[in-house]
């Protein structure tokens, strides 16, 4: 056999448990570098090692193998981390989904305090075109904050602030209800920086009390309940995370 068509059959680790839908690429690189992922019964610590397609991949000592195209649209209860084990014993999303996310992976994170709409999938590409900045997908928040929001305080979100040496800033506001006591806020991000509107609201003096993502480009929550789940076809995400941007 030639070198070329050896060549053509090796791929990089990180690169194929991406393209078997079991990790997105970064989390393929931290799984290498902590020695969880065996190649031919051997923990392979490089994650651009050049492997065959057809090698046997082992994730934590299990067999990995590539998964059918599959997403599911889920309302991530508040309380609940968006992880896969957490050694706290803490409630995950795969312990309120069950057999339901067998091979999924999330589409991003949401905080332990944060509900609402989260996307798990086995296509890694879909999810990294979903979570790559440069798209600039948006993400629509409900936000309840303390005390009396005013529009001079809706600007300075969407200016922005420094904090600890990041920009953060909001793409759209739209301040809904204002008291002395509490006051409501839908907020868009495109960037989904770790704690972005927390951060944000917290500069302005107004922490947030409840946070619920209600949208993500062009999928709604709609009127699931915290813990139901719906399952998406190909053709509810193909135009709003497609490979044009």
């Amino acid at each position: 056999m030639s070198r070329r068509s050896t060549d053509r059959q090796l791929i990089h680790l990180n690169r194929l448990l991406s393209k078997r839908g079991i990790l997105t690429r970064s989390q393929a690189n931290a799984a290498i570098l902590a020695g969880r992922v065996a190649v031919n019964g051997r923990i392979v610590r490089d994650p651009g090692k050049p492997v065959d397609e057809s090698a046997r991949i082992e994730l934590d000592a299990q067999a990995t193998k590539a998964q059918p195209w599959r997403t599911i649209l889920f309302h991530k209860p508040r309380g609940v981390l968006t992880t896969r084990h957490d050694p706290e014993g803490r409630t995950t999303i795969y312990d309120v989904l069950g057999e339901t996310a067998v091979g999924l992976i999330p589409v991003g994170r949401l905080d332990w305090a944060t509900s609402g709409l989260l996307l798990l999938t086995t296509d890694t590409q879909l999810a990294d075109r979903m979570t790559d900045p440069r798209n600039a997908i948006p993400r629509v928040y409900a936000v309840t904050v303390r005390g009396k929001v005013t529009p001079e305080s809706c600007e300075r979100l969407g200016r922005g602030i420094v904090d600890n040496g990041e920009r953060v800033r909001a793409d759209g506001v739209v301040l809904q209800k204002s008291s002395g006591r509490e006051s409501h806020l839908v907020v868009t991000l495109t960037e989904g920086r770790n704690r972005e509107i927390r951060r944000l609201c917290e500069a302005i003096g107004h922490p947030v009390t409840r946070l619920k993502r209600v949208a993500f480009g062009p999928l709604t929550l709609g009127d699931l309940a915290p813990g139901e789940w719906r399952e998406l076809g190909q053709s509810d995400v193909a135009s709003g995370f497609s490979r044009t941007q």
